[in-house]
């Protein structure tokens, strides 16, 4: 039996990013098909049925003879990463489902329904700029003819490079067939925060995810050299994108429980002795009350219009997604709590694959202390000793509801 660690220091030297530090594995990478190949490796060695559906989520099934797949009890997370990401996000999930199937043989359980260890891609968004993608399709919150169309920063369309993984493009979307396999869906990942830090607490059972999305600000100027024209005669899109990007803060701060972040910022063409003639910036907003949510994008959207204007630019402002705040099942709540002794409910502002599945099936979550707070970052750590206490919570709880 493997320990959540070890699981985790047999893929340590996959995706190391040297110039970022961290680890950047894009969904379809060369890096994140080595995690897949080695999950396949690893839920082979347990017995578990590897498949791929038609929107590339794995699921490794334990299957019960006689009963089959409908309604099953579905745990897992993601491979993929942020680029210069932590060692945690996403694999510690994916770790500790394997590390439960283990204790749960070894406990000698004998489920009375069927159990599957999932791997949802791209649900960072990383590569293509949709968060949670693998999820979206699965449920159909998001068009399949918009994801077969999204486009990586070297202009790979994800149908091509949903093909050169193995799939059909054409069958990508909603699938009522796999959805109709989970009855019920748990999803352990690292806190992304301290709130564990300051509750003193190893395990907490997730209460709701806060309402978030990405939008894409534009800003158009004119393209100029930079030598030869006069500071006067501009029109430069970087010093009103900079101008959006304070206007981003002080309307963030300017409300309470808000956040937003410019975390991306592309000058076209981008040369060191060129005016740009566009720049893109990428803009999250979070906040608990999606009416608050889209209240302060436009509060921005108009900020970054007047910055624009005065430097004889225009601005443009594209949704590229966006998640309502959800709360977590709350039966499922109350007996993950219970099976668990009363652990700490926690909401969290970051982003899972199992808020896009509560919309549609029965979800929860539980986190697993960051000594850190700091996630997205290489600095993200999980000390061992609370790894395997997560993974002993996911198993407590998988043996309740099998």
């Amino acid at each position: 039996m493997d320990s959540v660690s070890t699981l985790l220091d047999s893929i340590d030297g996959v995706g190391r990013d040297a110039r970022r530090g961290g680890y950047s594995r894009p969904v379809y990478s060369a890096a994140e098909s080595e995690l897949r190949e080695w999950f396949t490796a690893e839920a082979g060695r347990r017995g578990l049925a590897v498949e791929s559906d038609r929107n590339g989520i794995l699921w490794a099934w334990w299957d019960v003879p006689g009963i089959g797949r409908r309604g099953s009890l579905v745990t897992g997370s993601h491979l993929d990463s942020v680029p210069g990401g932590g060692a945690f996000d996403g694999p510690l999930g994916v770790a500790s489902a394997l590390a439960a199937v283990d204790l749960l043989r070894g406990r000698g359980v004998q489920p009375n329904r069927s159990l599957a260890v999932a791997v949802f891609p791209e649900e960072e968004g990383s590569r293509f700029g949709v968060a949670c993608l693998g999820s979206r399709l699965l449920t159909g919150t998001l068009d399949a003819d918009r994801a077969r169309s999204l486009t990586d920063a070297d202009g790979t369309t994800f149908a091509d490079a949903s093909r050169a993984a193995g799939l059909d493009p054409a069958g990508l979307g909603r699938d009522d067939e796999a959805l109709g396999n989970i009855g019920d869906f748990i999803e352990l990942h690292v806190e992304q925060g301290r709130g564990l830090i300051d509750l003193d607490s190893a395990v907490a059972v997730g209460s709701f995810v806060l309402g978030h999305g990405r939008w894409r600000l534009s800003v158009r100027g004119q393209g100029n050299h930079a030598g030869t024209t006069l500071m006067a005669d501009r029109a430069d899109p970087m010093v009103a994108a900079a101008q959006i990007v304070l206007a981003v803060r002080e309307a963030a701060r300017r409300q309470d429980g808000a956040r937003a972040t410019v975390g991306r910022l592309t000058p076209v063409p981008g040369g060191t002795n060129v005016i740009a003639s566009r720049v893109d910036l990428w803009l999250d907003v979070r906040h608990p009350d999606d009416a608050v949510t889209a209240a302060l994008v436009e509060t921005i959207h108009g900020k970054a219009q007047k910055a624009a204007a005065f430097e004889g630019c225009s601005v443009t402002l594209t949704e590229e997604s966006f998640s309502g705040t959800v709360a977590f099942d709350p039966a499922l709540q109350r007996g993950l709590a219970n099976s668990l002794g009363g652990v700490p409910a926690l909401p969290t502002g970051a982003g899972h694959d199992a808020a896009v599945l509560a919309g549609v099936v029965p979800s929860a979550m539980l986190y697993v202390r960051n000594p850190t707070g700091v996630s997205h970052s290489p600095e993200e750590y999980v000390e061992r000793e609370d790894a395997d206490a997560g993974a002993a919570a996911l198993a407590d709880v998988l043996e309740d509801l099998l």
